[in-house]
């Protein structure tokens, strides 16, 4: 098989487990939290002391009272979870697959800033991706390029 060959048939496969979740999850049915309401949750590899809610990071300060914050010990002694979530939820409409796609989800923008604030407490910096990522632009390359913009920078498929 050739590699184009390999590639359109990983591709394939790909989207076909996509469908075949996306189904699964429509006929789960609406969860027992509105999509608005859900917390947006990552671990920072320090201490729980030395993640404080008034002294965040910038991407999460500029959000200033509309966020909840939520701080505590990860799991398995793995650091701290810093959780966030709006205050003022958006209608259904607004947390649709066709809103996060369009780039409408009000979430979107909060989950790229608690990626940042996660980064900054980190290492000191949010570290960004080489650009361009390589020198030959292959079928897989832009497979790859096609999922990343999908991605929107939130890190989320």
């Amino acid at each position: 098989m050739s590699a184009v060959g390999k590639s359109l048939t990983v591709a394939g496969t790909g989207l076909a487990a996509g469908a075949f979740v996306a189904v699964r999850r429509r006929r789960a049915g609406p969860s027992r939290t509105d999509a608005g309401d859900r917390w947006l949750s990552v671990t920072i590899n320090c201490a729980p002391h030395d993640v404080q809610a008034e002294k965040l990071p910038v991407p999460l300060q500029e959000y200033g009272d509309r966020i909840e914050t939520r701080i505590r010990q990860a799991p398995g002694d793995r650091g701290t979870e810093l959780g966030v979530r709006l205050r003022e939820t958006a209608p259904d409409v607004a947390h649709s697959v066709p809103a996060r796609l369009t780039g409408a989800d009000p979430r979107q923008d909060l989950r790229r800033a608690l990626r940042a604030a996660k980064a900054l407490l980190e290492a000191g910096e949010v570290l960004e991706p080489d650009a361009p990522p390589t020198t030959h632009d292959t079928l897989g390359g832009k497979l790859v390029g096609l999922l990343s913009r999908r991605a929107g920078g939130e890190g989320v498929l």
